[in-house]
């Protein structure tokens, strides 16, 4: 017997809803999937680039007793994907000039999409390295790869092709992005920021919970994608 037949629905009070027990009678995203690659290797970044980028991230993200480093937490993988999307190419945004400097409450007024940006500054921070220091970001100590993170979010580190402010924003959100988004976009593994902060997930039923205020909610926390019991089986 499928295991949709095994649910049922009641009703939620005087809210007029109703409480689905048992296994869903839907697959999530069946009609409105989210951009997402599958597991394993690059999609975008280069081996090179996607070294010097899990190096960045471990330094943005260090691992501590609270949490493991940004390239554990697949901050990295996350950043590839995004860049293999259509946010790498900036394809829902107007990207037609002028471009000219404008004032911080203009936002970015670059010409550079994403993945140029990423290729075009990885580049530039390796030549960096080399000139300075005889090797490429990844090589470097841990003293010294902040050294030259301090430099971009400062601009004291000029790059060729990019400004640096800029481009370490622009891995800055990112990383940050992939450490507390989603699983489903490849950050985030094993929802370890999730429970390091206590969330629990993307819950679509709260009502248990909203008169009781100041509780921790004791939850384990759920992806968008569902979990396994989601899943109907013949």
């Amino acid at each position: 017997m499928s295991s949709a037949a095994a649910f049922f629905v009641a009703a939620a009070g005087s809210a007029g809803a109703t409480i689905i027990r048992g296994a869903a009678p839907f697959k999530p995203f069946d009609y409105n999937p989210p951009e997402t690659l599958g597991p394993g290797g690059w999609y975008f970044f280069t081996a090179e680039e996607a070294t010097a980028v899990e190096a960045m991230v471990s330094r943005i993200i260090p691992a501590d007793n609270l949490s493991v480093s940004g390239k554990d937490a697949g901050c990295a993988v996350f950043i590839d994907r995004q860049l293999a999307g259509s946010y790498g190419t900036f394809e829902r945004l107007y990207m037609k000039g002028p471009f000219m400097a404008g004032t911080p409450e203009q936002g970015d007024q670059s010409e550079l999409v994403p993945q140029q940006r990423y290729r075009i500054g990885l580049a530039a921070i390796n030549a960096h390295c080399r000139s300075a220091n005889g090797k490429v970001f990844a090589e470097l100590g841990e003293t010294d790869q902040d050294k030259v993170l301090k430099g971009l979010e400062s601009g004291e580190i000029k790059l060729e092709g990019i400004d640096s402010k800029m481009f370490f924003g622009q891995l800055l959100s990112n990383t940050m992005e992939g450490f507390f988004g989603d699983p489903i976009y490849g950050g985030n593994r094993d929802m370890v920021s999730w429970r390091m902060i206590g969330f629990p997930g993307a819950r679509y039923d709260y009502r248990d919970y909203v008169e009781r205020h100041n509780e921790k909610i004791d939850l384990p926390p759920l992806s968008i994608a569902g979990r396994p019991e989601w899943t109907a089986r013949n």
